[in-house]
């Protein structure tokens, strides 16, 4: 690794981009992306680079005759080549960041594959080819799949530990289909209980798990229509297209709620109390005097910062609770 940021320059940025081989490089991902190797320095898995070098190659098999081990040998490059990154610069960048931090990651390799660069026009069609289809995965199944982040993993264990919410709550895609038979996708769950327990200090995730769902069960039991989803009486997608108690932004909005009740007390009976009155609020979409311009913007929920104040605004003046 230690001699990818020699070998691999990016001295592009000034350059326009009709002028350049790749994007230009967000100074911002680097960080976190170096975080990433320097925490996880046993576990870390970077894709391979892809550059283009502009020089005549050479290649040596290590076998002579025919067969898949004449692929195999050795790549003999000049020292006088330059490499053009098609795609990693970032990944370069955050290896340059992590060994300023940690020079003992310098012996460990990454794959790189390689193209002779035949002009700019051919690197700079590769990187529309090699960026056409990526797709970013769902937040969903980010924090389904992610077992780094001890959030992730106490939401998952909330969820599967509660046979309501296992049964109501998308695991995979973030957004729900009109047919679909599910109330919540694991993402809003996972925004909404990362602001419930903030700053809540507990001796074990166990512990902070029980929290969680307790309070989550004293959530649910304010909604009777969420019951009855679960027990087959109404369908999911009714309630999510006339009610808006089901959307991220409320959920996150009763997380952070949550949050103030939990700092006061650690008793579910006295959250109950304060939180019955969620059944007072008129929850319909089609109620505007209250949602429109706070949780929604021309009957569309919107989830900006500003909204999900709005919204924990209005909630705790129902529930009676203070205002920061």
């Amino acid at each position: 690794l230690r001699i990818i940021p020699r070998l691999f320059l990016f001295n592009e940025e000034e350059l326009p981009p009709e002028m350049r081989a790749q994007r230009s490089l967000n100074k911002n991902r680097v960080p976190e992306m170096a975080r990433y190797i320097v925490e996880n320095a046993d576990s870390y898995v970077f894709s391979a680079l892809t550059a283009s070098v502009n020089a005549v190659v050479r290649f040596e098999p290590f076998t002579g005759g025919s067969g898949p081990k004449d692929r195999i040998g050795t790549l003999t490059i000049p020292m006088s080549a330059t490499f053009v990154i098609n795609d990693g610069q970032h990944r370069r960048a955050a290896i340059q960041q992590a060994l300023a931090e940690n020079p003992d990651r310098g012996d460990e390799t990454i794959a790189i594959v390689m193209f002779i660069d035949i002009g700019l026009d051919r690197c700079q069609q590769m990187f529309a080819d090699l960026n056409r289809y990526a797709i970013r995965p769902a937040p969903s199944i980010g924090v389904l799949y992610d077992h780094r982040d001890p959030m992730a993993e106490l939401t998952r264990m909330v969820v599967m530990g509660n046979p309501f919410l296992r049964d109501v709550t998308e695991m995979e895609s973030s957004s729900l289909a009109q047919r679909s038979r599910k109330l919540f996708t694991l993402s809003a769950i996972h925004t909404a209980t990362g602001s419930l327990l903030e700053e809540i200090t507990l001796n074990s995730t166990d512990e902070r798990v029980a929290l969680a769902s307790a309070y989550w069960k004293v959530v649910a039991d304010q909604f009777p229509i969420w019951q009855q989803v679960y027990r087959g009486e109404i369908t999911a997608g009714e309630v999510r297209r006339d009610f808006i108690h089901t959307h991220s932004i409320v959920l996150h909005a009763l997380g952070r709620v949550g949050n103030t009740l939990l700092r006061e007390s650690s008793e579910p009976k006295r959250w109950e109390r304060t939180l019955r009155k969620l059944r007072e609020i008129d929850w319909h979409r089609t109620n505007s005097d209250t949602w429109e311009g706070r949780a929604t913007s021309g009957g569309n929920v919107s989830k900006s910062r500003r909204n999900v104040d709005l919204t924990t605004a209005y909630i705790r003046t129902v529930l009676g609770m203070p205002l920061p």
